[in-house]
């Protein structure tokens, strides 16, 4: 890494949100990932342009990361700068039955914000284990409801530092996806739009998503939610269940026993022997179902 870059973010931004070689491990749902060249925590929208226009005019690549939960950073980690948006941007407000959201919230304080001031329609966001941010990028959804569903607006800054507003009919959201896996805008405020609804009747809902899920999924072990996206017809759980998969193990790296569609990290687990892991499990269920199951997880950094 350019040792230019880091003497001027040294010179900008407080020393304590700036982690020189931090493992990514530290960072991911899965608790798997080599190290970042550099990490940075922004307070602010103005802070993620200010570092973007640094990394741009010192040539360095810049990797967006929110919770991690939905990703697989490889053993060789990261080059260049991450943006990890946090807790430091997490501000929750209500407008009316709007709220704006700072890209780094937890969707679960989310929907417990919304719970408390009677708003209803995130309630299916509850137990997923994810940013705003990332829920946006991957239009992240469960219970038969998604982000699309809810969002207003987001404020985005671009490669090129310039911050844009983007409204819900330019997201070009889908099955976990939307523009932004094609854009490298960084996700930095989220408006969203509810309805007034009986804090009770919504906490009620909530509670039997939670329980539903508890009940179903690995919660007990690191991962990065579900590996493969549903292919059309099927369940990606039912066809790796049904292969006969359930607790085939790679290194760390393990179909989980409770639930086939998550690949969980017993211990120890490499982001190669989550790979591997992948692999086997594709080459199996295309050779017994004929079905071509493609990862949900994003894998990203170097081998």
């Amino acid at each position: 890494m350019n040792k230019d870059f880091i003497r001027a973010c040294d010179g900008e931004f407080d020393a304590t949100r700036l982690f020189a070689d931090a493992p990514l491990r530290f960072h991911t749902t899965f608790r798997i990932g080599g190290p970042a060249d550099l990490l940075f925590y922004p307070r602010n929208t103005d802070e993620v342009q200010k570092i973007i226009c640094m990394a741009k005019e010192y040539g360095e690549p810049i990797t967006l990361l929110g919770n991690g939960s939905n990703i697989l950073v490889r053993d060789g980690g990261i080059r260049g700068l991450v943006i990890r948006f946090g807790r430091k941007m997490a501000d929750i407000r209500r407008e009316g039955t709007d709220i704006i959201v700072g890209a780094g919230a937890l969707l679960r304080d989310v929907a417990a914000f919304a719970q408390k001031n009677s708003l209803s329609g995130l309630e299916f966001a509850c137990g997923i284990p994810g940013s705003i941010g990332g829920a946006i990028f991957m239009n992240a959804g469960a219970y038969d409801d998604e982000m699309k569903s809810v969002v207003v607006s987001v404020k985005t800054v671009s490669p090129d530092g310039d911050i844009r507003l983007y409204f819900s009919d330019e997201l070009d959201f889908g099955y976990r996806h939307s523009i932004f896996q094609n854009s490298d805008h960084a996700i930095c405020e989220t408006r969203l739009h509810l309805r007034a609804a009986d804090r009770n009747t919504i906490l009620e809902r909530m509670e039997d998503l939670n329980y539903r899920r508890e009940s179903k999924q690995p919660l007990a072990y690191p991962s990065a939610g579900s590996t493969f996206k549903r292919p059309p017809g099927y369940f990606a759980g039912t066809l790796i269940e049904q292969t006969g998969l359930k607790g085939l193990t790679v290194g760390g790296a393990q179909v989980s026993q409770k639930h086939a569609g998550f690949i969980i990290n017993i211990g120890n687990a490499t982001a190669q022997d989550v790979q591997q892991l992948i692999t086997a499990v594709q080459k199996r269920v295309s050779t017994k179902h004929g079905v071509q199951l493609f990862p949900e997880l994003r894998i990203i950094g170097e081998p």
